[in-house]
């Protein structure tokens, strides 16, 4: 009986933490801007402040080469999906190996500000994520300015 009990266990534990990279992301809002980062540090941004500020992406062509050349540099990294290509803005996710939680990036090319490329990264679950936002907005920055 207490094997049962503790498969049982096992198994309702692994369905609950797979569900994890389920969630729902909060995107850009309808005027075009990215949405504020939650009180949690689980989100980075160009537009924050404080603890959860990450430096802005850069360019110096045009806004539709970096655009593409992004969409490029996202679609080659490992774990990185480009869910979203439209306009001014990219919509990536990254996906964890083993336990598949979903982060979603986010990047706007404001019409205002020529050369800049804002950015978001979010978990889509949880409260801490222990620096992976702001890990993946640099790996991607980097490939990003390799592509150069």
């Amino acid at each position: 009986m207490s094997s049962s009990w503790t498969a049982v266990s096992i198994l309702a534990s692994a369905g609950l933490l797979s569900a994890c990279g389920l969630g729902s992301s909060v995107l850009r809002g309808a005027d075009g801007q990215l949405a504020p980062c939650p009180p949690a540090p689980h989100c980075v941004s160009s537009l924050a402040k404080g603890e959860q500020q990450v430096a802005p992406l850069t360019y110096a062509d045009s806004a539709v080469a970096a655009r593409e050349r992004l969409a490029r540099t996202l679609a080659g990294l490992p774990n990185y999906a480009v869910l979203s290509n439209q306009g001014d803005y990219i919509h990536a996710s990254y996906t964890t190996g083993i336990m598949r939680y979903v982060d979603d990036l986010e990047f706007v090319f404001p019409s205002g500000a020529p050369g800049r490329i804002e950015v978001r990264s979010s978990s889509r679950l949880g409260y801490y994520d222990f620096g992976a936002n702001r890990a993946h907005v640099e790996q991607v920055r980097a490939a990003y300015d390799a592509a150069r």
